[in-house]
């Protein structure tokens, strides 16, 4: 506070509104609570950020026309490779490392592989929120960096790995310092809006195919059982090479961010020099964990700038009283943790009844998602009946083939299917080809199977098949992700609270993630006894997860979810009857039509 009678308005160290306000001015509100509001043209609410032009303001400006801003994706793109490829990295031999483990018993190795792959999601799951409310505070680059050189770090840790323990923590520790994804999807809702975010957002997933296709390639052709240089010499780190080249890799992920990358957090403008927010950051770590909530420059920041407004005549007795205030206003109590220019917004403004049903149903997708790729390796790499006995360079190989039927899907086919069909739709057919695929797959033929209509061999039909589900599961996992990073972007009131909303489904996804690989590997250590089919039993299980949260998305029916183009080509709010009703209880709300 800089002087009597003036008060600096609550929450000015936050990220501003990109949404209209409708308090005192003649303009109808929103008809959904929590989301942007749709304008006359049909696009959305939010403010593209500096690099996108707003859609939801002025209306000189033609949303169709907002250029995509090329050099930030393809930034971000140079990120989410780097990641995905270390990530996928550890797959195709993570079941033979776990085996040479001396605490591993030979018929527990599901069971401990999916340990490993917990724990990372485990650690996950405690953080995502934080990495996601910390780019909020301070800026997504600085975090993104900060995640990228730990991240590079653990990978270098995990090499050197001889034990079970050793494995776990490390995988644990990785999990803890890398909340990136959650923040990449932020940078992309900022920079985007309504008219061209389905563009943005489509070559993510086709990212992410990509690194399918490298990582597997890397973690299964770098990993040498003898030492490279000295035949018949056995390698003591036979993993530490594909560990090697991912950390190298996130180095110059690191570099590339640390030169290229553009703060899209509109308030970054006012916040200290990158430098200097870096080191900073360790600073404001201590006061975080020793109570304070909020770091001193941006406390400091606030009373300079409420002085200057001032601009004179200001008491030296206030100095204090504003120091109190600011600290008092960065204080998150439960409703208060998501904040609107100075309005807060309580939690059941943010978490309506269509975001709590996305987000759980995106806990489903995740848990899915994950538990098929923890479990496919296992059921590849064991030995007959249960499992395919096929090898590390096998497993990878047939990754990379899903990475590259991501890639074509992506780029020639989901973007006109998402046009006609909508977010909703793909989004729950998604999860439909979840429960699908995983209901096949204990059905794929075996090396030595008598071959169908008696053409070719076992192998070659064991590879049709297995090309078949994979590719169906491919399909559900890339048009499922990118429906659900559309349905929870569109679903923030405005890009204050974006990445921390993002950081909330990042954390549901954590908690999916670090619930499927310790489940599948269990049930599939479970499946090994059982005779026969025994493989069916995980697959079973986790179909029917799929196919629950299928049925649950159908409650996700309101209306400034979709994109722009679906809008215009459909109609705004015809594909669900069912949201006069959700128009109805906003109308109890106070927040409907005028």
């Amino acid at each position: 506070m800089a002087s009597k009678g003036l008060q600096m308005p609550p929450g000015m160290d936050r990220r501003k509104s990109s949404t209209a306000h409708y308090s005192s001015f003649a303009v109808p509100p929103p008809r959904n609570r929590g989301r942007p509001p749709i304008s006359p043209t049909g696009s959305g609410g939010f403010d593209g950020s500096t690099n996108a032009p707003s859609n939801g303001g002025d209306g000189d400006h033609d949303p169709h026309n907002s250029p995509l801003p090329t050099k930030q994706l393809v930034i971000l793109a140079i990120i989410a490779l780097a990641e995905q490829t270390a990530l996928n990295s550890i797959s195709p031999y993570l079941p033979e490392m776990t085996s040479t483990f001396p605490e591993v018993d030979v018929g527990q190795i599901g069971l401990y592989v999916g340990t490993i792959a917990s724990s990372f999601a485990l650690a996950q799951f405690a953080t995502n929120f934080f990495w996601g409310w910390l780019s909020d505070r301070i800026g997504r680059k600085p975090v993104v960096m900060l995640g990228t050189i730990l991240t590079a770090a653990c990978f270098l840790g995990f090499g050197f790995c001889r034990t079970l323990w050793q494995a776990i923590m490390v995988q644990a520790l990785m999990g803890l310092v890398n909340g990136n994804q959650g923040v990449i999807s932020t940078c992309l809702g900022e920079i985007t809006d309504r008219s061209n975010q389905s563009k943005a957002f489509v070559y993510l997933p086709v990212i992410y195919g990509i690194g399918g296709i490298t990582g597997p390639a890397v973690g299964g052709l770098l990993v040498f059982q003898e030492h490279p240089f000295r035949k018949g010499v056995k390698n003591p780190y036979p993993y530490l090479l594909p560990n090697l080249f991912s950390a190298v890799i996130l180095v110059i992920d690191l570099v590339c961010t640390g030169f290229w990358l553009e703060e899209s957090l509109e308030e970054a403008k006012e916040l200290p020099p990158l430098k200097k927010r870096v080191g900073n950051l360790f600073s404001w770590i201590w006061q975080f964990t020793g109570g304070s909530h909020r770091p001193t420059y941006l406390r400091s920041r606030g009373h300079r700038d409420s002085r200057h407004r001032v601009d004179g005549g200001v008491d030296g007795s206030d100095d204090e009283t504003s120091d109190q205030d600011s600290e008092r206003q960065s204080l998150l109590s439960i409703p208060e943790i998501f904040t609107n220019n100075g309005n807060h917004l309580s939690s059941k403004e943010v978490l309506n009844r269509d975001t709590i049903i996305l987000l759980s149903t995106y806990l489903v997708f995740q848990l899915s998602n994950i538990s098929y790729n923890s479990l496919y390796p296992i059921f590849a790499s064991s030995p007959m009946p249960t499992g395919r006995e096929l090898s590390p360079e096998e497993i990878g190989l047939s990754l990379s083939f899903a990475g590259i039927v991501t890639i074509v899907f992506q780029v020639g086919i989901f973007g006109k299917l998402k046009e006609k069909m909508g977010n909703k739709r793909t989004y729950r057919a998604g999860l439909f080809l979840f429960f699908i695929s995983m209901m096949m797959m204990p059905w794929v033929g075996y090396n030595d199977s008598r071959p169908l209509f008696g053409l070719g061999t076992g192998k070659i039909w064991l590879w049709i098949e297995l090309g078949f589900v994979l590719l169906v599961k491919t399909v559900a996992a890339v048009g499922g992700l990118t429906s659900a990073l559309l349905l929870i972007t569109n679903s923030a009131p405005n890009h204050s609270v974006l990445g921390t909303l993002n950081g909330l489904a990042q954390t549901l996804s954590a908690a999916g993630r670090a619930a499927g690989p310790f489940l599948s590997g269990g049930l599939f250590s479970i499946a090994t006894r059982v005779h026969p089919k025994g493989e069916a039993l995980a697959w079973g299980v986790f179909g029917g997860i799929a196919f629950l949260g299928w049925l649950a998305s159908f409650g996700i029916r309101g209306e400034g979810l979709e994109s722009a183009e679906f809008d215009e080509e459909n109609g705004s709010g015809e594909e669900d009857d069912d949201d006069d009703e959700y128009n109805d209880d906003e109308d109890d709300a106070g927040v409907g039509r005028r």
